[in-house]
């Protein structure tokens, strides 16, 4: 026998074993559920037959009858929760085989080659990752075809009809990868599709997803005290189960992902090691962009709608800047997996307002607070925007705390001027102290600056923290009532599912800020225009290039209250700093 089938032989049988012990574990609990039941029938027979006669037998009678009905009817109330329960499936943007042919006809291919059962059907996610998913539940069936083709597959006999997984696949490999290493990529994972369609094993499976969606069901917080003491039975006995199984349906899945794997190094494995250095430097672009490029955006309530071609563009420059991936942007020559798609643009599109609902938490929806933008309008659009928006929040603080105007000032300002913020951040204390902000901040986020500094941070994260707390109470306008999304494979009521970053500490909160002021002037006085990095985000263009040397001295003036070196910056640009700026 081969390394390659031993090594498969291994692994299958030892995840069919492993499926068997969670299915005892299934056994058990019934079998404990029916011998209080077993045992009121022995003595009923008994009694009925005169052979179980006296009053010991009629107390035992009378005890075990009615304790084996409570018990029965606890794990029929527990069996319908676990029925009942919906397991989760991730969000994920569905690919109709018409919209797609190339790629069904490829993933069918790799199927019929690896020997296993193709996937049901085909989703994209935007990460940087690809899985099957069950989807059998019947909460999860699609409508009848004349209702809903996204994820029908042709000839399929009964909506209720056993199907293969669904294969998710990662939307930046689309655009990043060429065709043969996406193929390469995917033979482990379709290669699952095998054990999957094993018995024991999707039961197994099955039985676990039920566990699992009873204890998030019992655990729901927006239930009646009620319904609270109702489940809680239910949700313990679930949480027993799931822990009594856990290890066996681990060991399963590691017995299951060894066996895809063996089993697919028959196909393309040279190209797959090739591939795999792709995927981290896919991952690191797609990441660097949804971080830099992509949140700025969300915040002003503008979605890229072209997020995984800017994937590209971002790990093109990351390989023309980093020289660890050189050679990487030659392959740019070879056909893209995105090229297996019949309307790339919608499907690009599609993704990323899923992207901005998972990672930003934006609504379903496009509307008049949530509007795509596209790569070219990104610098107005969304950077100049950005710049003017953060330097009025800046002033409204400052005439807040009764700032005056700063001494080189020879006359009342037409308009708000960087000259003012300097000053304030650069002499010492002496205004009476201003109303404490309705929101605290951590005091690590303010450590090392100055004391007019910290204030200002201060007062900064209080301010935003109303603005997103007003908008989050704002009335639902007609788009937002629209209801859930009324896709049946989405539970997303706790968005963003993932957010990318943690709060801005007020440090980070001022230094923005105080940039943003920085940028506007620059704008108003020597013809600045804002830019787009794709590495990192909004970026200022004087002269045609970029200011990387203006985050170091906006720190200084921050932490040690010296505008000495953002001075001489200013000047050495030719930026007035007393010169009135034009706020959003």
């Amino acid at each position: 026998m081969s390394t390659s089938g031993a090594g498969r032989e291994q692994g299958a049988p030892g995840a069919r074993a492993r499926a068997l012990a969670v299915l005892r574990v299934r056994s058990r609990a019934l079998a404990v559920a029916l011998l209080p039941a077993a045992a009121a029938v022995i003595l009923l027979a008994g009694g009925s037959t005169g052979h179980m006669t006296g009053p010991g037998w009629d107390v035992a009678r009378r005890i075990v009858t009615p304790l084996a009905v409570l018990v029965l009817l606890l794990a029929a109330g527990v069996a319908l929760v676990v029925a009942r329960a919906r397991p989760a499936v991730t969000p994920t943007v569905p690919i109709a085989e018409e919209s797609a042919p190339d790629l069904y006809r490829m993933v069918r291919d790799l199927a019929d080659r690896l020997g296993v059962p193709a996937p049901s059907a085909i989703a994209l996610t935007p990460d940087c990752d690809s899985w099957l998913e069950d989807r059998t539940h019947p909460a999860h069936a699609p409508p009848p075809p004349e209702e809903h083709d996204d994820v029908a597959r042709a000839g399929r006999p009964s909506r209720r009809a056993p199907a293969a997984p669904v294969l998710v696949i990662g939307s930046p490999f689309l655009w990043w990868m060429r065709v043969a290493e996406l193929r390469a990529l995917l033979a482990p994972v379709v290669a699952g599709t095998g054990p999957a369609a094993h018995p024991d094993i999707a039961a197994a499976r099955r039985f676990v997803r039920g566990l699992d969606a009873a204890v998030a069901v019992t655990s729901a917080p927006d239930r009646g005290p009620v319904s609270r003491v109702v489940l809680a039975g239910a949700g313990r006995v679930a949480r027993l189960l799931l822990h009594g199984s856990r290890v066996h349906a681990a060991e399963m899945e590691r017995g299951v992902a060894a066996a895809a794997a063996e089993r697919a190094k028959a196909v393309d494995y040279g190209l797959r090691i090739v591939a795999q250095e792709q995927v981290g430097l896919a991952y690191a672009g797609w990441d660097r962009l949804l971080t830099r490029v992509a949140l700025p955006a969300w915040r002003m309530g503008r979605w890229p709608a072209r997020l995984n071609a800017g994937v590209v563009a971002a790990l093109t420059e990351l390989s023309r800047r980093d020289r660890l991936a050189e050679g990487f942007a030659s392959r740019l020559g070879e056909r893209p997996a995105c090229d297996l798609l019949e309307e790339p643009g919608a499907v690009d599109e599609a993704t990323s307002l899923l992207a901005a609902r998972l990672f930003h938490g934006g609504p379903a929806e496009t509307g008049p607070d949530w509007s795509p933008v596209h790569w070219g309008d990104y610098p107005e659009e969304v950077v100049d925007r950005k710049w003017r928006t953060d330097a009025a929040r800046l002033h409204r603080i400052l005439d807040a705390l009764r700032v005056p105007p700063a001494d080189e000032e020879t006359r009342a300002p037409d308009g708000p001027t960087l000259a003012r913020v300097l000053t304030h951040l650069s002499t010492t204390p002496d205004l009476p102290p201003a109303p404490a902000p309705a929101v605290v901040p951590d005091e690590d986020d303010l450590g090392g600056g100055t004391a007019r500094s910290a204030a200002l941070a201060a007062r900064l994260t209080a301010e935003l923290a109303r603005e997103e707390a007003a908008a989050a109470a704002a009335p639902a306008g007609p788009q937002a009532a629209a209801a859930s999304d009324p896709d049946p494979l989405r539970d997303d009521r706790a968005l963003p599912l993932f957010p990318l970053q943690p709060p801005r500490t007020g440090r980070e909160l001022l230094a923005d800020h105080i940039t943003a002021m920085v940028c506007c002037a620059a704008m108003d006085t020597v013809g600045a225009v804002p830019g787009l990095d794709w590495l990192d985000g909004p970026t200022l263009l004087v002269g045609g290039a970029r200011a990387t040397d203006l985050p170091p001295q906006v720190l200084t003036l921050i932490e040690d209250g010296d505008p000495a070196g953002l001075r001489t910056w200013l000047a050495r640009q030719g930026i007035r700093p007393e010169k009135p700026v034009r706020l959003a």
